[in-house]
């Protein structure tokens, strides 16, 4: 079984659009939404949700004013200057400061602090006419999205290995943070979507050098590529200056945006060859 992580250095390239167009030509794998701060890989799955689960995601912290003597010792220990005074004089959490330590809940003499775990965060185990797709919903502002990564991943392993399944296909996060970083971790492939803008080639630059680091194999697509041809002929020099293989450079085409506002994979939309050469020469890329 091979773990397939599919990135961008930005937001916006074509990344989810690539891993649904290869979920319509590969065959016996499972699927796994890793951007789970904005998942939208199931907007074109449209799956059954078969399995649901709660992520506690982190700590909320609370004072109780009548037990509370604004003796102010919370006040003093927390680093993070999230106890503030209200306007009529009672001490109170501010929630945007607030990382969730519990420092003041255990040093509170009165017992007036008490904290509950965030539990706005749902993963999911569901099937569709794509394959099996385990994928995620974080509420705003919600943390440990990291975590998140690695639980629904995991899952997508088990299912993987219940079902004898040859590959799992993660839709990562962009950019290169934590939640990029638990989708790295183990994985035996990175395909990065990029773009031909002066962004897209620094970002894909930051890219390689996490994956690098991680001492993983990188592939590059450059997605509507003849938008600047020079830009995308300046990152072509630059992934053969790092023996990166680019597998594909894929035109501009309107099917590409219409196929995702009917909810289809672009395999399913249009049968333009172009575009269908391109995917499965992506795919069997990744297979050899």
């Amino acid at each position: 079984m091979k773990e397939i992580t599919i990135l961008s250095g930005k937001g916006g390239t074509g990344k989810t659009t690539i891993t649904a167009a290869l979920a319509s030509v590969a065959k016996n794998a499972v699927y796994c939404d890793n951007d789970v701060d904005a998942a939208d890989l199931h907007l074109i799955f449209k799956p059954k949700i078969n399995e649901e689960y709660t992520f506690f995601s982190g700590w909320k912290a609370n004072i109780n004013t009548d037990k509370c003597t604004n003796c102010g010792l919370c006040t003093d220990y927390c680093r993070f200057k999230a106890i503030q005074v209200n306007l009529v004089g009672q001490l109170v959490i501010n929630h945007f400061h607030c990382e969730g330590c519990r420092l003041c809940e255990r040093i509170c003499p009165e017992e007036a602090i008490t904290s509950e775990r965030n539990d706005k965060n749902q993963w999911f185990v569901s099937t569709s006419r794509l394959g099996m797709l385990v994928h995620a919903q974080m509420a705003a502002g919600e943390e440990n999205s990291s975590k998140l990564v690695t639980q629904v991943r995991k899952r997508a392993k088990e299912i993987a290995k219940e079902n004898g399944a040859g590959y799992i296909i993660n839709d990562g996060p962009p950019g290169i943070g934590c939640a990029t970083i638990s989708s790295l971790t183990g994985t035996d492939m990175v395909l990065i979507v990029t773009e031909p803008t002066k962004s897209g080639l620094h970002d894909t630059e930051r890219l390689l050098d996490l994956i690098e680091s991680f001492k993983i194999k990188a592939y590059v697509v450059i997605n509507k590529y003849d938008l600047n041809r020079e830009i995308a002929t300046t990152m072509q020099n630059y992934l053969d200056s790092r023996n990166v293989p680019l597998v594909a450079k894929i035109p501009f085409n309107p099917i590409m945006v219409e196929s995702m506002l009917e909810g289809k994979t672009v395999i399913e939309y249009s049968s333009d060859p172009e575009i269908t050469t391109n995917i499965h020469k992506i795919w069997n890329s990744i297979k050899n």
